[in-house]
């Protein structure tokens, strides 16, 4: 077998790192970023920047319809682990803003009194610098301003600063800066400046033509003759590409950072170009759940102490009622099941009593249907059926008057009577052979008698004397027929000029023996 080119220990390692990547992954702030109502055209733009701007801890791809409720966007922003959401909604007047924590709360509403798309901010550059290897990493958060201003401003610095995953200054990767957000507050204006910025690495005590040489795209000497003319003047260049750079902006780097001269311990300046979106928002309040609740704070509505321990006592009040119904309603659900508890134990009770009513004796004989329950027509309808079973002919009405008399019976139809006339019911399969064989000596079966030859009495009753498993009638019934018929056949011999019914020779007797 060919040996893998990993060891089990390598195996073990990277499925390790994976899992506590997944684990730190998912501890990790998330976030939905969306529009509500009928929010315009350049709002639902702006809250796609504003989705650009969380990425990757966000949902890039959600679709919010008009049918979606509040409540189903947090029925699934659970499992999903979200823990913010980012609305913005607009009225008449203003575009608003939603901060929403989940799943307890608070929910910070901002008014947005200016924006700029990121389309608007970047066509107004002379140089952007945005690429997709940006958004692969959270920007880093930067707050200016949130100083002691109040508990709201306080609020407001914590919601953002739990936006964004924390970082560790002491092992943070400098590779995984690329963008930075800012959000400065006014404490005159109560306003919050709101800018995103492309991060920026390039170093610093070189002259123009080595840094030219040092960037990606190598500059055209042609007209140069040594390329120490480049280093040392700077032939070719224009003034325009050297940024000016000062104390503002160079540091010295704590760790290597990708690019072409940001080495340790060097000297390199930080650049920052805005990408947008620009936003200047004003708080407006601050309220304790999801969407509603306690009114914690409110920029235009102010109330006093009285007015604010009023509205706590009726809410308490509002949550005993509460209570109290919750109580009576345990109480009710609690008397019902005991109820119901008690009516399905009389009930197996009443069964079992039934049960054991209707059975009695199990060794007992069944007596049957008493003679009062049977009715008085019971035992004539059966004498009737007796008598069908025992002549073949329905009773006169006379003999039992309370028997229950059946539908006469139709005459047969033509083509009902010419398929009882045909052999085996009017089919052509034949006869099934009879399983049990007579016993003694075979004798042939003449042919079946027609209108000219028929059987007579005598010749029936030695018919009777063969065995088998043919039925035949007994002679009190066959008399009259049987004598009909001879007379019948006389004269229909005599005229046809035959032998009459009784000169034929009857059939002979046979006697067998059972074994």
């Amino acid at each position: 077998m060919r040996p893998s080119g990993r060891s089990r220990h390598q195996k073990r390692a990277r499925a390790q790192a994976q899992l506590r990547n997944l684990e730190a992954y998912a501890a990790q702030p998330h976030s939905f970023v969306f529009a509500r109502g009928r929010a315009g055209r350049s709002v639902r733009q702006l809250s796609l920047d504003l989705r650009r701007v969380m990425e990757p801890l966000t949902a890039t791809r959600l679709q919010v319809q008009k049918k979606n409720s509040l409540k189903d966007c947090v029925a699934v922003a659970g499992p999903l682990g979200v823990t913010h959401f980012l609305i913005l909604s607009k009225t008449e007047t203003n575009i608003y803003f939603k901060l929403m924590r989940l799943p307890g709360g608070p929910t910070l509403t901002f008014r947005i009194n200016k924006y700029t798309l990121v389309r608007d901010v970047v066509s107004s550059l002379r140089r952007h610098r945005m690429h997709e290897q940006q958004f692969t990493h959270p920007p880093l958060l930067v707050l200016n301003n949130f100083g002691p201003h109040g508990m709201h401003v306080k609020l407001m610095a914590t919601m953002f600063q739990n936006l964004f995953p924390s970082i560790n200054v002491h092992k943070v990767n400098l590779n995984t800066i690329k963008r930075c957000l800012l959000i400065n507050y006014n404490p005159d204006s109560q306003e919050l400046d709101f800018r995103h910025y492309s991060i920026k690495v390039v170093p610093v005590g070189a002259s123009r033509g080595m840094k030219k040489l040092l960037q990606e795209k190598f500059p055209n000497m042609s007209r140069l003759q040594d390329i120490s003319e480049l280093l040392a003047t700077g032939a070719g260049l224009s003034e325009s590409e050297a940024e000016p750079d000062g104390e503002h902006n160079i540091t010295e780097l704590p760790q290597a950072i990708a690019g072409r001269g940001n080495m340790r311990a060097q000297q390199s300046a930080v650049r920052l170009t805005e990408i947008g979106p620009r936003m200047t928002l004003q708080l407006i309040k601050i309220q304790e759940g999801v969407g509603e609740g306690n009114m914690l704070f409110h920029s235009f509505v102010h109330k006093t102490d009285e007015e604010l321990q009023a509205i706590l006592a009726a809410k308490e009040e509002k949550m005993k009622l509460k209570a109290q119904r919750q109580d009576q309603q345990a109480q009710n659900v609690q008397r019902k099941q005991e109820q119901r508890e008690a009516h399905r134990k009389r009930s197996l009770a009443g069964m079992k009593r039934a049960r054991g009513e209707a059975d009695g004796d199990s060794d007992a004989e069944d007596p049957g249907i008493p003679p009062e329950v049977e009715g008085p027509g019971q035992e004539e309808d059966d004498e009737a059926e007796y008598f069908r079973q025992a002549v073949g002919e329905e009773p006169d009405e006379d003999m039992f008057p309370n028997a229950r008399w059946r539908r006469p019976i139709r005459p047969s139809s033509k083509k009902q009577r010419v398929k009882n006339q045909r052999p085996n019911g009017g089919t052509n399969r034949r006869p099934p052979k009879a399983k049990d064989r007579p016993c003694g000596p075979q004798v042939p079966r003449p042919a079946q008698p027609t209108s000219q030859w028929l059987p007579t009495s005598s010749s029936v009753g030695s018919r009777n004397a063969s065995c088998g498993p043919y039925l035949w009638l007994s002679f009190w019934w066959l008399w009259q027929p049987t004598a009909w018929l001879s007379t019948a056949s006389a004269h229909r011999s005599s005229a046809h000029g035959t032998q009459p019914w009784s000169s034929l020779p009857s059939w002979p007797s046979v006697t067998c023996s059972m074994p």
